[in-house]
């Protein structure tokens, strides 16, 4: 028999057992576990130990990764550079450029039998098809260059994904040693430990647990959290989170075998069965579209209960996630940032101005020319002027490609993404890139304390012990034996397992903290005490636990219950001082006697001993028990007959003996208070929000600097936050909030909902002019609300659990507090480059597109050829956004205040520049057009044949241009008005390079691009002169800075207002109509059109229920049936959006309904609620409850009720209305409301 690493090598149980393992829930996975014979059984049948783990040779984990498969899913493989060559070739002005080359290289073959044609002529047309390729060579270099950006832009966020995944570690058992392993290293058979916090990576059966919850709502969409325990429910599923407690487990399924993993290979497979359906419909197949449509879902619901039976609910849940995981996918792609919203819409602006123009310039050198040649000349038309006609369009063309700014999305994505890389060796870790451009934004920020603002490298310096107050460590033999001995014991046990000491790698390090770093300060105490903590845990370990209560928010406290040696319990409990003192009965006083703990003492040792510690910047945590026996109780001991109910845990947590209070010191990061002060320059308010002491906070706060002695700030406790921005009904109220968030510093004690609920606070108040723009650091579970809410969520990447990790935007790998400063300066670079790009890219394009058109006007021919405008378009695209989004920030960019939501994209002085230096070229290039032959001595280009050689006078233009664009790309360096262009011009190495290889291409390009480039090489004087052009605008810049931007009108600045605008703008019509059909979304009239039938539909619904009898409507009193559009009852189905729910009056009986004719849907009419009756009103009430007063005879009128008429006149006039409606009425609104079992109908 084949052997393994001396095992045999057929495993007890098969991938295919494992898999209908993994399908169980509940009490049937306890079942399905017992069938197998138990988990320990489970173990031995996978050749593993749950104490010791696998042995870790590497025979073993090779082969047991060649049969049970390895932990990753394979990502779909990354687009070649062929297939991006291929999209960029897919670009409309670009395939109209190529046709049209094309074109012009077939005619320039063609020679039809011309007799007149003159010698010379055949001469030059010898040259007629350099053009031609000219034009085809340089679209191929556009699109290279394109795809080669796309191409290394993928490749870096492969890398930054790579990055994210690897960082990802878990801790599992191997030779009886806990060790972090990454997670794709982890095999079936794997012993991993599960605590608070973690994503899971794998699927797993539980060994032991304590006090486990888990929300599985990646997997099944419930939101409640499942209660998992090796009784109750032992699966635990990967792409799962611990939101409580902490457990061991055997791992049972990795990679595409686990639950996430078959749901990403289903999501895989309907996204290719997708797209390759989307294909097929475009090439007319429609017949194809129902039956893949058919046939996808069996399949799905195959693979998920792949060969396995599961419970009902179960088989509801996870086709259900794998659909909402994809449209959260979708959903979260198709977010804009703010800054990409507003520069597709300024592209798409600057395009419909472009093509307009270029349209223009076709249409006017077409006309010009058959006026010449045929009405002027009067000759008889010849094939060969097909190619005349042939380049007047590619002129046209070029000018849209001009026009067109392609490289405002480059630029962007490219100075994002060499950002990204840069912010990594800042120590951030961007997950979503808009994040980076957003923080530049920032005016607040929300930060944790521990670890982020301190070390969160705590020790024990201060302690109280038996009436002993010692502000240095005391010794063991300070201290009375049996006290000592149960504080050892009460910190050792009652602690998580995964908390340990480690001693440092060089003999003179610190020792390493692993774990919760609280929990280490106390293992330290133990340790400086003499004990090794490390014995007493393996004396009881985790299995002889009888109940874990583990810590959360909520308990600021952590319990665990062991059994005594001689029978009973015993209850270890640490936490928060004031917490465990308000729980405590009794304490140990002078020399270890018992003591009844009274109120007195209590508040004695809270004003003398914990506040002193928490003013000392100290955390304060306590220490007690409690003896629960089946014999004689002591005075501070429980009598029990049988298990206590340890559920109840008000009742275990009560009448405790306090042991000990330690002050644990967590040190401000010396590097914090410097990193404040820059933010507090830069206009950024950082607050700070903290679980902790309200005094240890404001110690802690005035170390830092958030607190600065003249300032008007408040200090809150999470009570009396919540006590003043709640009205008398405990609703929260936004204008209560933005009174207390302004001069808001310190928020203590406060809860992960507090945190939510200041976060979303500030980002909804109106309060500021340019509305807040917050960032949120967190590392807790819990803090993933707030950190999703915040506009950039900093996750702790040291400290930080999985699941905020999950919810952040970007990860600070070394959970430092400057590193978000160095975020700031790096996201207010990423908004200034794209600014500096903007605004060269808009002089060019102004100049370019004028200079092509009036040139047509006026000399029939543009001064720029089709080539040479090509080339113009890779300098100012491609290579000048790599070039100025490249610029590396400065400590300047911290001096000024934030932009905010609402800033223009293009501010006064940007304008004044691209305006000005605008002005300028257009002088010089229209100057050059129409004197410059007679300036310069030369031959005049004007008027010349259209198939004529280059002339050294548009040569001198089209240099003259090129010139005054490279000079203006380093004015272009500076938009704040700064006077110095050159300042730090050479700390940026890419932007000099590509200057440099500009200017000499442009002079190659010049002495000798001849017929290919349309260029005549220039004389030295000539080159001069177009230099000095080109130098001019530097000069010209300084003059234009002198103008003072105030006085211009502020209508200059363009792209103003809430972002809002503008990414509805762009989602009108998208969000809701998400299906396979995406490529027939309806367009904003159509949806319009819907919701206007829908709420008629509602309003005729209403007026059909008021039309039955009376008598009829105190026989029903069932009042109404919810449901949603698609019920078969309503009257006109009609797909809108997410489906509102609508209430559907049935008032009328069965019988009635049935009779009840459908009323047709008018067109919509426009009536305004004065057309009614007057004798009607709107009945603001339960209208069964009026119904029953009018039959009751009850003639006094309700205040709500404008009218008294009779049953039958109100039946009678509601009929009438009803008839009437579609002629005539359309209401402007109605309201349908359910609320304490109260229907109210408002019309």
């Amino acid at each position: 028999m084949a052997t393994i690493d001396g095992r045999p090598a057929q495993y007890g149980i098969s991938l295919k057992q494992l898999r209908e393992l993994m399908e169980h829930r509940g009490r049937e996975g306890v079942m399905k576990i017992s069938e197998f014979g138990g988990i320990h059984e489970l173990c031995k049948k996978l050749y593993t130990s749950p104490n010791e783990g696998l042995s870790g040779s590497k025979a073993d984990e090779e082969h047991r990764r060649e049969t049970f498969g390895s932990n990753v899913i394979p990502p779909k493989p990354p687009k070649t550079f062929l297939t991006l060559v291929w999209e960029a070739l897919q670009d409309v002005t670009l395939i109209i450029l190529e046709v049209a080359a094309l074109v012009s290289l077939g005619l320039s073959f063609y020679k039809p039998a011309d007799e007149d044609a003159p010698v010379l002529q055949e001469e030059e047309e010898h040259h007629g098809w350099i053009e031609g390729l000219a034009i085809l060579i340089s679209v191929i270099v556009v699109v290279i260059v394109t795809a080669f950006n796309d191409y290394s832009k993928e490749r870096q966020f492969r890398g930054l994904q790579n990055r994210i995944e690897g960082e990802h570690k878990f801790s599992v058992i191997r030779g009886g040693e806990v060790c972090q392993i990454s997670v794709g290293d982890i095999l079936v058979g794997d012993i991993a430990q599960v605590k608070y916090g973690d994503l899971l990576p794998a699927d797993g059966c539980l060994i032991q647990s304590n006090d486990l919850k888990v929300d599985e709502s990646s997997l099944t969409g419930e939101s409640d959290h499942v209660k998992k325990g090796s009784d109750i429910d032992p699966m635990v599923l990967s792409g799962t989170h611990v939101m409580e407690g902490s457990g061991k487990m055997v791992v049972t399924a990795v990679g595409v075998n686990s639950q996430a993993g078959i749901i990403f290979t289903l999501l895989g497979a309907a996204v290719d069965e997708q797209e390759a359906e989307i294909k097929k419909m475009k090439k007319g197949e429609s017949d194809v579209r129902p039956q893949i449509k058919g046939s996808q879902t069996p399949t799905q619901r195959q693979t998920v209960a792949s060969e396995g039976t599961k419970s009902e609910s179960e088989g509801n849940h996870v086709p259900q996630s794998s659909s909402t995981s994809a449209a959260a996918e979708t959903g979260h792609k198709k977010e804009k940032s703010v800054l990409q919203a507003k520069l597709t819409k300024l592209a798409i602006q600057i395009g419909y101005a472009g093509s307009t123009i270029a349209v223009l310039t076709v249409i006017i050198l077409i006309i010009q020319f058959c006026i010449k040649t045929f009405v002027i000349d009067e000759k008889p038309w010849k094939n060969t002027y097909a190619n005349n006609l042939v380049k007047h369009l590619i002129i046209g063309v070029t000018v849209l490609v001009v026009a067109v700014p392609e490289g405002l999305p480059l630029a962007v994505t490219l100075s994002l993404a060499y950002s990204v890389k840069k912010m990594m060796k800042d120590n951030n870790l961007v997950r979503h890139l808009d994040a980076c451009e957003t923080m530049g934004n920032a005016t607040a920020i929300c930060s944790d304390k521990t670890g982020t603002l301190t070390t969160n490298r705590m020790t024990v310096v201060q302690s109280y012990i038996c009436e002993k107050l010692c502000k240095v460590l005391p010794t063991l033999s300070d201290i009375p034996q049996h006290v000592g001995n149960l504080i050892t014991m009460g910190i050792s046990v009652n602690s998580a397992y995964t908390s340990n000491i480690m001693a440092g790698q060089n003999p003179g390090d610190l020792p390493i903290q692993v774990g919760n770093k609280t929990e280490c300060a106390l293992l330290g105490f133990v340790q400086g005490l003499g004990v090794k903590y490390q014995s007493i845990r393996e004396e009881i370990t985790e299995d002889k636990f009888t109940r874990v209560y583990t810590f959360n928010s909520v308990r600021k406290s952590m319990g665990t219950v062991i059994p005594r040696p001689n029978g009973g319990y015993r209850l270890y409990t640490k936490g928060a001082s004031e917490i465990i003192m308000k729980k405590c009965a009794f304490i140990y006083g002078h020399e270890g006697t018992l003591e009844k703990f009274t109120r007195d003492m209590q508040e004695r040792l809270i004003r003398e001993v914990i506040e002193p510690m928490a003013c000392d910047g100290l955390r304060t945590i306590s220490v007690a028990y409690r003896d629960f026996v089946p014999g004689k109780a002591a005075i501070n001991e429980v009598h029990i007959d049988c298990e206590p109910n340890w559920d109840d845990e008000e009742n275990i947590m009560t009448n405790l003996t306090c042991l000990c209070v330690v002050g644990i010191e967590d040190p401000v990061r010396p590097e914090v208070p410097d990193a404040i002060r820059k933010c507090q320059r830069a206009g950024i308010t950082v607050r700070m929000v903290t679980g902790d002491n309200i005094n240890t906070a404001r110690s802690i706060a005035s170390k830092c600097g958030i607190l600065r002695p003249n300032d008007d700030f408040l200090i809150l406790e999470g009570k009396e936050f919540n006590r003043r921005i709640r009205d008398s009904n405990g609703d929260i109220q936004q204008h209560l909030i933005d009174k207390v968030w302004p001069k808001l510093r310190v928020l203590a004690r406060s809860s992960p909902t507090d945190k939510y609920t200041l976060v979303k606070g500030i980002i909804d108040s109106t309060v500021s002019e340019n509305r807040e723009v917050v960032a949120v650091t967190g590392d807790g579970t819990n803090d993933g609300p707030a950190l999703k809410k915040a506009d950039v969520g900093f996750a702790m990447g040291i400290a930080g659990t999985d699941v905020a990790k999950e919810a952040s935007d970007i990860i600070l790998t070394d959970d430092n507090f400057s590193s978000i400063v160095k975020a700031v300066m790096w996201g207010r670079n990423v908004y200034d480059s794209i600014a500096k790009f903007l605004q060269f890219q808009l002089t060019v394009n102004v100049v370019a597109v004028i200079v092509a058109f009036i040139g047509a006007c006026a000399v029939q021919d543009s001064p720029l050829k089709a080539v040479q405008m090509l080339w113009v378009n890779l300098i100012m695209d491609t290579l000048a956004s790599l070039a100025l989004a490249t610029e590396f920030p400065t400590p300047d960019l911290l001096l000024r205040k934030p932009y905010g939501r609402t800033k223009p994209l293009i501010s006064r002085t940007m304008m004044k520049n691209i305006l000005g230096q605008a002005l300028y070229q257009l002088v010089i290039i229209f100057g050059l057009l129409f004197v410059g032959d007679l300036i310069l001595d030369i031959e005049s280009g004007r008027g010349q044949e259209l198939n004529a050689g280059p002339t050294q006078h548009f040569t001198i233009i089209f240099n003259t241009f090129v010139m005054m664009t490279l000079f203006n790309e380093i004015n272009a360096r500076k938009i704040h008005g700064q006077r110095n262009v050159i300042e730090g011009l050479l700390t940026n190495p890419i932007f000099y390079t590509i200057w440099i290889f500009t200017m000499i291409s442009q002079v190659l390009i010049i002495q000798y691009g001849k017929m290919a480039f349309s260029t005549k090489a220039l004389s030295l004087d000539q080159w001069l002169w177009c230099i000095f052009f080109g130098v001019g605008t530097l000069v010209w810049g300084q003059l234009i800075t002198s103008v003072p931007t105030r006085k211009l009108p502020k209508i200059l600045s363009w792209g103003r207002g809430h972002p809002e605008e503008y990414t509805d703008a762009m989602h009108l019509g998208e969000e809701r109509f998400d299906s396979i059909d995406s490529d027939k979304k309806p367009r904003a009239g159509q949806i319009l059109w819907i919701r206007g039938l829908t709420r008629l539909q509602t309003q005729l619904r209403v007026i059909r229920a008021f039309r039955s009898t009376l008598e009829d409507l105190n026989e029903r009193r069932s009042m109404h049936s919810l449901h949603s559009l698609r019920s078969p009852r309503t009257a006109m189905q009609i797909p809108v959006g997410g489906g509102y729910p609508l209430y559907n009056f049935n008032l009328l009986s069965k019988h009635q309904q049935q009779q009840q004719p459908k009323p047709s849907l008018p067109a919509q009419q426009n009536v305004s609620p004065a057309m009614l009756p007057p004798d009607i009103s709107y009945i603001d009430e339960d209208p069964l409850q009026h119904q029953r007063s009018l039959n009751n005879g009850l003639t006094q009128p309700n205040p709500s009720i404008s009218t008294n008429i009779s049953a039958p006149a109100l039946s009678q006039r509601f009929s009438e209305i009803a008839h009437s409606l579609p002629q005539q009425i359309r209401y402007n609104n109605i309201e349908s409301k359910h609320s304490n079992g109260q229907n109210e109908t408002r019309i």
